[in-house]
């Protein structure tokens, strides 16, 4: 049974490579007929491992992991039958006619045989950090793989810009060297697309998602490495911390594809098929904070600019996305409170208030509105009639509203970046540096971070030991963080600007630093010099992507061995600092 099961799970990982190479490789008559022949010999070992696993195990798993498993090895066999019986045996090649069903069976499968697989977190090989890390090396090689096939491009990508698009995608930042709706085919911006929605959530948190589901439970090494990935307080609220978040995710991006789509107008594209496309990568690149999109100048092209109820949805996504997981979780959690106080009419009164809405949801809140009310102000009051001049009435203020919230790390564009005021660029910086929120699809040292180096400026000013909101104390390591990020994302910041002003120093000083902060924050914004930038310079940029995306303290604690408690105490000794 365990030699059936290895050669399913090998057959179907080759069936998956076969996928690729015959989407991103054309093929010739001859070759094309291997690839077939080998995906219903795929077919065949899945269906044939699948039943031995039920004749073995002589016990059926959970309700879900059968109705799975019963649905997709009757779409593989459902397949056989249109090969086998539906016309002339052997001879009429359905497969051909039709090979998007024999696709989706080989996908199905490698998800059967993968699920099957024990994963361990074993912690004394990798921690948490270098796991995380680890997972988003892998799927940006992957990634520049894909997009370096033939069939990913129109002309062909190097691998530097191959690189530099799989990082910026899986970074989720939106920086771009070739226009993406235009060099990269159906296939490619399908890549594009599969790569922003796994980095946004990360690869780890549906391959242990996966696992959960068809095992029904997991080991506590998994449990305690999976919550340090996905920050949950108890060991057992991991995977339903990880179902939230698939969820929420899904949830919000069907709801923003279907909005969007409701908003374009249909002569804008050459088929439904177009439009549907525009509504789901959007929606999944806003969620996720990509930035990327189809349009060669992003929203701000012509039939896009003015359409103030598209912008609106996509404000609201990238927003959304930028709040994190745990904080939409605790507001939705308080948001039905609040139902159920207001559909009881008053009989459902609690003998105490509770604590409903948790101190990082009120700072983060608080930290995200006051940021975005002061940029939206300004940015309206600077731009008027600047880049905001073509604009009347309620669009002024919708367009100057994407302006201010975009630089927090979603990098979409309604106004042309490069010709905005120069003190409204040093605003830019300021959003991009402090980016979105933590434990979301968005970059910068993040709003909590910002807020607990506020508030301990403000605590020193009142000659306060401590710090206290909302009557709670800010724990030493919150604050010891927060300096620590503050500090490191202005050295990375500082290195890309000094090294990229070295391999390219025709560029002003204030474009290097717009696409270093840019690319540290994972924004997407540029002053439109990223396609001319030299090749080291790309390289030092799809660095500085990778440390904004999975942090450099991450990095740093992947690196460092971790010390053991010391239960000492040495005397303590205060140090000049002004």
């Amino acid at each position: 049974m365990n030699y059936l099961s290895r050669i399913a799970m090998i057959a179907s990982t080759l069936g998956l490579f076969a996928l690729i190479a015959d989407f991103g490789f054309n093929q010739n008559s001859f070759y094309q007929k291997v690839f077939d022949g080998f995906y219903f010999i795929v077919l065949g070992f899945g269906i044939i491992s699948t039943v031995a696993r039920y004749v073995a195990k002589k016990r059926f798993p959970a309700k879900s992991v059968f109705a799975f498993d019963l649905i997709s090895v009757g779409f593989s066999l459902w397949v056989f039958y249109l090969y086998l019986f539906v016309g002339v045996p052997f001879e009429t090649d359905l497969m051909l006619e039709n090979p998007i069903w024999v696709q989706i069976a080989v996908v199905l499968t490698f998800i059967r045989e993968f699920s099957e697989l024990r994963i361990n977190y074993k912690r004394t090989v990798l921690n948490p950090a270098q796991l995380f890390v680890s997972s988003f090396v892998l799927i940006i090689l992957f990634g520049t793989f894909l997009l370096m096939t033939p069939r990913a491009t129109v002309g062909g990508l190097s691998f530097i810009d191959a690189l530099f698009t799989s990082t910026s995608a899986v970074c989720v930042t939106g920086l771009i060297v070739v226009d993406t709706g235009s060099y990269f085919t159906d296939f490619g911006q399908l890549v594009i697309l599969f790569l922003i929605q796994i980095g946004g959530l990360g690869i780890l948190t549906f391959a242990s998602y996966f696992s959960y589901f068809f095992k029904g439970g997991a080991t506590y090494e998994n449990q305690l490495a999976l919550s340090d990935m996905t920050n949950s307080n108890k060991l057992g609220e991991v995977f339903s911390t990880i179902k939230s978040i698939l969820l929420i995710t899904f949830g919000i991006e069907l709801i923003s594809a279907i909005l969007i789509y409701s908003s374009l107008d249909s002569t804008l594209f050459p088929s439904e098929s177009r439009k549907i496309f525009f509504a789901v990568f959007h929606a999944v690149s806003a969620f996720c904070n990509a930035g990327f999109s189809t349009l060669p100048n992003g929203l701000y092209e012509m039939g896009f600019r003015y359409n103030y109820l598209l912008q609106l949805v996509i404000i609201l996504t990238f927003v959304m996305g930028g709040l994190g997981f745990p904080i939409v979780n605790n507001i939705i959690t308080f948001l039905k409170y609040k139902l159920k106080a207001l559909a009881s009419f008053g009989r459902y009164k609690p003998t105490y208030r509770p604590w409903v809405l948790n101190l990082n949801s009120r700072i983060t809140l608080v930290t995200t509105l006051s940021i975005s009310l002061v940029g939206f102000v300004l940015f309206l009051a600077l731009e008027h009639s600047n880049t905001l001049a073509e604009h009347q009435g309620m669009g002024k203020i919708v367009t100057a509203l994407f302006g201010a919230t975009t630089p927090r790390t979603a990098g979409f564009n309604t106004i042309d970046t490069s010709a905005m005021l120069f003190p409204t660029t040093m605003i830019v910086f300021l959003l991009m540096w402090i980016g979105a929120s933590p434990a979301s699809t968005g970059g910068g040292i993040k709003t909590s971070t910002f807020a607990i180096a506020t508030l301990n400026i403000l605590s020193l000013a009142k000659g306060k030991s401590k710090i206290e909101v909302y009557r709670r104390e800010i724990a030493d390591i919150s604050v010891r963080r927060a300096f620590a990020t503050i500090s490191l994302s202005l050295i990375v910041i500082g290195f890309g600007i000094v090294s990229i002003s070295v391999f390219d120093p025709e560029k002003t000083l204030i474009q290097i630093g717009f696409e270093c902060f840019s690319a540290f924050s994972t924004v997407g914004l540029s002053l439109g010099i990223t396609a001319a930038l030299s090749d080291m310079s790309k390289i030092i940029l799809t660095v500085i992507m990778f440390v904004g995306r999975v942090s450099m303290l991450s990095l740093l604690i992947a690196v460092f061995k971790k010390v053991r408690y010391k239960n000492y105490k040495y005397p303590t000794e205060e140090i000049v600092i002004n």
